[in-house]
């Protein structure tokens, strides 16, 4: 019988450790490939482990609450000989796993007032929450929670919050069942009989902190500007079927568009920035967010790295996997973090154009109209004539405290140059 050795495994470039949420599976159980095993969080997303071997579980090294190290041992699966080669051939390092001891969670390194204070368990979010509102852990520990085992969710710590800032009220006997308070940061709304109260959901809490954290930061300023797209998509018809037949994907306007976006990013490196304070900060990687629209209503932003480094066919791949990924919720957390820039798409439901909200801490973010063929003048040296044309408005909100109008307009102005002038014989 022998063993593998599930890791705590790396969740993104900044994430250094892990809490482990939920043992899904006990020890003495059977395990199938793709099985899931723990359930962890981090400050930024929860994530499952699938077990990459087929066995049973037989070590379970730290419990539910402990904080992990990425790349130590959480767990031991014993396997047969066939799971063994399996095994061997998945392993992070490529070579059969060994025995070896297992430090114990007793020497996992916490901060201090976590070992001494705390009593319960709070994810690294929680902590992370709490911290930045200065919650003492006396104050943190009486807030009720509603999680497992009484576990203080980051929806209890958010709306704890919203109420802590509210003046004292004082005590009025309860007679009635009342419905659970709205308390948001604008004026106090009332429910009129026959609405329907809605609670969101924690990824729609997270995206309305951080639109309006995104507005209190940054003072928005938005430039159009229209786009004769007819030479792009007289391209893209030419091609895609052949496109499709080849790669077995579609081809898309959206690799197009990020094409020329990271181009005139490389011309104007102020417009892929962030700011400090007075300091603005120049990127030396093009990373293009992609916002995409998930079934369920909400929003994510996966993150195509180093775009301008690759071609169309790799933009082309790049897009529809971490589309398809996203809405299938098959993202990692590396996936959605180090953008630069964002582009996102207005015209998948037919809106002619839009101002859209930075995607902090960045100083831009490009937004897509419907392409729709409408009748424009044409100047020729013969004169002017009306033709019909594929025309897009593209948008371009960014931050008046790096980003001026004329460097945002030229910006813009680039983007619309390398679309309208098109290479129509290009080969993808």
């Amino acid at each position: 019988m022998a063993r593998f050795e599930l890791v705590m495994p790396k969740m993104g470039e900044s994430i250094i450790e892990a809490t482990i949420i939920r043992w899904v599976k006990n020890v003495g159980d059977t395990i199938e490939e793709e099985d899931v095993i723990v359930e962890i969080a981090t400050d930024k997303v929860d994530s499952e482990i699938p077990s990459p071997v087929d066995g049973k579980l037989s070590e379970v090294l730290y419990k539910e609450g402990d904080v992990v190290p990425v790349g130590q041992v959480i767990a031991v699966i014993s396997m047969d000989e066939e799971s063994e080669i399996a095994g061997q051939a998945v392993s992070e390092s490529g070579v059969p796993q060994q025995e070896a001891p297992v430090e114990p969670a007793a020497e996992i390194i916490k901060p201090a007032e976590e070992k001494s204070s705390f009593t319960r368990f709070y994810s690294p979010l929680v902590r992370s929450i709490s911290r930045q509102e200065n919650i003492p852990a006396e104050e943190l520990e009486k807030i009720p929670g509603s999680g497992k085992d009484g576990r203080l969710t980051r929806d209890d710590l958010l709306r704890y919050i919203s109420r802590r800032s509210l003046p004292a009220a004082k005590e009025t006997p309860v007679t009635a069942i009342l419905p659970k308070p709205i308390v948001s940061e604008g004026p106090k709304v009332l429910a009129s009989p026959g609405d329907e109260l809605v609670e969101m959901d924690r990824m729609r809490r997270l995206i309305a902190d951080h639109m309006v954290m995104s507005k209190k930061t940054s003072p928005h300023v938005t430039s159009f500007i229209e786009v004769d797209m007819s030479r792009v998509v007289r391209w893209r018809d030419k091609v895609k079927d052949e496109f499709l037949r080849r790669e077995k994907e579609k081809l898309t306007y959206m690799p197009i568009i990020v094409e020329a976006a990271a181009r005139a990013l490389k011309d104007f490196p102020g417009v892929n920035a962030s700011v400090d304070g007075y300091t603005i900060i120049l990127k030396k990687n093009i990373n293009i967010g992609m916002a995409t629209a998930l079934p369920n209503g909400n929003l994510i932003v996966p993150v195509i790295k180093n775009a301008d480094q690759k071609n169309l066919l790799g933009l082309a791949k790049t897009v529809n996997d971490l589309a398809n990924r996203a809405r299938n919720n098959k993202l990692d957390p590396d996936d959605i973090q180090g953008g630069t820039f964002t582009i996102t798409n207005l015209g998948t439901f037919a809106s002619l154009t839009g101002a859209p909200v930075i995607n902090q801490p960045q100083v831009a973010i490009l937004g897509i109209g419907v392409i729709k063929k409408k009748p424009v003048v044409i100047e020729t040296e013969e004169g002017d004539m009306i033709g019909i044309r594929s025309i897009c408005i593209l948008s371009l909100a960014y931050d008046h405290r790096a980003v001026d109008g004329a460097l945002g307009g030229m910006y813009l102005q680039r983007v619309a140059e390398y679309l309208e002038n098109y290479d129509m014989n290009r080969t993808v």
